[in-house]
C-alpha cells in the first residue's frame, strides 16, 4: 500500500523557509481545508482543518517564491507521524504532510469554498527528484 494524501486549500500564513544545514532548505506551510455542510437545523456550517506541510530542497526554495498567505494550493505528499520531547520532558506527537507535488490555484473568489471558481494556474506540478 502506498502512503499518499492530496489536500486542496489555502495557506493560513506566509511560507517559512529555513536553511537547516549543508545548504539544505526546508519550507513550512500551514494549509487550511474547508468542508461545508448543512446542519440538522438547516444552517450551513464550515469545518476548517489545518494541515502542516513540509517541503525540502529545491522544491522548498521554488514554492517559497510562488505562494503567500491566502494562496490556493493543491498539495500531494505522504503523511509522516513523529514524536518528540519538549524542554519540559513531555512527549508530544505530530503529523505532517511531506510534499511531493503541488499545483497552484487561481483564486477567483474572495475565499476558497471548493466551488468551480478555482482553477489550476498553468501546470505548476513539481515532483521530488
Amino acid at each position: 500500500m502506498k502512503n499518499k494524501v492530496q489536500l486542496i486549500g489555502n495557506l493560513g500564513g506566509d511560507p517559512e523557509l529555513k536553511e537547516v544545514g549543508n545548504g539544505q532548505h526546508m519550507l513550512r506551510l500551514s494549509l487550511a481545508t474547508n468542508e461545508r455542510f448543512k446542519a440538522a437545523d438547516g444552517t450551513w456550517k464550515d469545518n476548517t482543518q489545518w494541515h502542516p506541510v513540509v517541503a525540502w530542497g529545491k522544491q522548498a526554495e521554488r514554492l517559497s517564491t510562488l505562494v503567500r498567505k491566502g494562496s490556493g494550493l493543491v498539495v500531494e505528499g505522504r503523511l509522516v507521524h513523529r514524536s518528540y520531547e519538549t524542554k519540559a520532558g513531555e512527549k508530544r506527537y505530530s503529523t505532517e504532510v511531506v510534499l511531493t507535488e503541488f499545483h497552484l490555484l487561481a483564486n477567483t473568489a474572495n475565499s476558497w469554498d471548493g466551488s468551480a471558481g478555482d482553477s489550476l494556474v498553468n501546470d505548476q506540478r513539481t515532483a521530488l527528484a
